[in-house]
């Protein structure tokens, strides 16, 4: 099929008659902003939208709830479960940009960490696909507000931080990609507003909260006394603005879908005829035949901020009593300082020994720490979350910390560099600056992005292009294409090496005593 100069795609009705249509070529350089309430037929637009581009277009959906998967028997998208391995959902999303399939990533089942954990894992496989896969895509991003909150709310940090990292990038850096960023949300109060604030094209629902109809009128251009008619829209009635809709705000209808979603909008029923009362309650107490004879009753557990569950680990150490001169009978000796250290030496070197440590959270891993600091009997305060990140980064490097923290020392001024960036990156760049020192190729992308704790590669080069940025590193590229990578004021500089060379060993940590 060959594709003409513009495609309009037929979204419905204007306000007055005549059609509403978009310009697709022109969303796909604007990306585009759906707001509405629950009822207001945001999925409707997202469901017109999605058939009306399928035979132009290659689509993505994120769908949280699993309704656009009845896409796939119409419109030939493909579904993917997303109860698998977030290296699998990576691998997947890199093979739907190599082969230009239209998919449903279907994230039904799974609690909100795990959901944003897999839709970041699947955006970040479709960001960082090959620039020879860079073909044009639209991402369509249902309840946004879900995957780039604007608050942490009952998920992890480290959830909301690699899911808005995800849902940022889609908005500010796809384009260039060929990813189209369509996303729709309940409420603008809740969405990120840098995710937001990237949609060129909006198209705004009935809604109610003042705060969500101020941001829509905002949006829009509009006056705030304005505001008050996202009350009066009726359901599938949105007010369209953008480079590919209208230049001025425009009433729109939209036109009827040829799939539906599993999930409908409830509709009142006749209830059964009244059971007599003794009847009524052996229904409602007696087990069926089918039915387990033991019940669980389900609880919601309550969520605690994980630096909260950390603390309390680390205050549930057994204290060692400062001026005990003996143990009670039994009992071993309470550990001296440098047995102590030798203990929490040991339990880091233990860490990095595992071939997984540097894909598991850093919460992860201190919990780890603290049990076996306890298996040793190490008591009082070990090291807090902060400390240990900045320890299992020296010793990840290779860095001996008792020569590092010396005043003399040429590492101390490293040190104060790596302080310098995110506590993320801390860990990389001191790799870097090992190698520098030990004169050793420079670590290939795959080995920087192992550092970071990624299997991408793609993502090295934007951690190193961004500690670049920012002075602590200069890179550069011999003749025959090898990186190197120098450290600002101190003459290290790693070897040439191959940047595209596969993982290689990781350096023993340093002993540290």
């Amino acid at each position: 099929m060959t594709t003409p100069a513009k495609v309009s795609i037929d979204l419905g009705t204007r306000s007055g008659g005549g059609t509403a249509v978009l310009d697709l070529e022109e969303l796909l350089a604007t990306r585009l902003l759906v707001q509405g309430n629950s009822g207001s037929g945001k999925s409707h637009l997202l469901r017109r939208l999605l058939e009306q581009s399928a035979p132009w277009v290659q689509q993505a959906v994120i769908d949280p709830e699993g309704d656009f998967v009845t896409l796939a028997d119409r419109f030939g998208h493909v579904v993917v479960d997303a109860q698998r391995g977030e290296a699998d959902l990576q691998r997947i999303a890199a093979r739907v940009r190599q082969h230009r399939v239209s998919v449903v990533l279907n994230l039904e089942g799974l609690d909100s960490e795990q959901q944003m954990r897999a839709a970041a894992a699947f955006l970040g496989g479709l960001f960082d696909a090959d620039r020879d896969m860079w073909y044009p895509l639209l991402v369509v991003v249902d309840e946004a507000q879900l995957f780039a909150p604007t608050a942490a709310g009952e998920v992890s940090d480290d959830a909301r931080k690699v899911s808005l990292g995800a849902m940022t990038n889609l908005m500010c850096r796809g384009r260039k990609r060929g990813l189209a960023g369509v996303i729709a949300t309940q409420r603008l109060a809740k969405l990120a507003k840098n995710v937001a604030a990237e949609a060129s094209n909006f198209l705004m629902g009935r809604t109610f909260l003042d705060i969500d109809m101020a941001r829509a009128a905002d949006l829009l251009g509009m006056e705030r006394r304005q505001a008050e008619m996202f009350r009066d829209l009726e359901s599938g009635n949105f007010v369209a603005l953008g480079p590919a809709l209208a230049r001025r705000p425009l009433p729109v209808r939209i036109g009827p879908v040829d799939t539906q979603a599993r999930s409908t909008s409830p509709k009142l029923l006749p209830l059964p005829e009244p059971a007599a009362a003794e009847d009524a309650h052996d229904l409602i107490f007696t087990p069926g035949a089918d039915e387990a004879r033991t019940l669980v009753p389900r609880r919601t557990p309550t969520v605690a901020p994980t630096a909260d569950v950390l603390a309390q680990l680390a205050r549930s150490l057994p204290a060692t009593p400062p001026l005990a001169p003996e143990p009670p009978p039994g009992l071993p000796a309470a550990l001296s300082p440098e047995q102590r250290q030798a203990a929490i030496d040991a339990a880091l070197h233990e860490i990095l020994s595992e071939s997984d440590a540097g894909f598991r959270t850093i919460a992860v891993l201190y919990q780890d720490f603290l049990v076996r600091c306890r298996i040793r009997r190490v008591g009082g305060d070990t090291l807090s979350l902060s400390a240990f990140r900045r320890r299992l980064a020296v010793a990840h490097a290779g860095i001996n910390i008792a020569e590092a923290e010396a005043d003399d020392s040429p590492w101390a001024e490293v040190l104060a560099m790596a302080a310098a960036l995110p506590e993320d990156m801390q860990g990389v760049f001191l790799s870097l600056a090992r190698a520098a020192f030990d004169h050793r190729p420079c670590p290939s992308d795959a080995d920087v992005a192992r550092a970071y704790g990624s299997r991408s590669p793609g993502r090295a080069r934007r951690l190193l292009a961004y500690m670049e940025e920012h002075q602590v590193i200069v890179c550069r590229h011999d003749a025959r294409g090898r990186r190197i990578v120098a450290i600002p004021g101190l003459a290290w500089e790693t070897d040439p090496g191959d940047p595209n060379a596969p993982t290689a060993a990781l350096p023993e940590a340093a002993p540290t005593d």
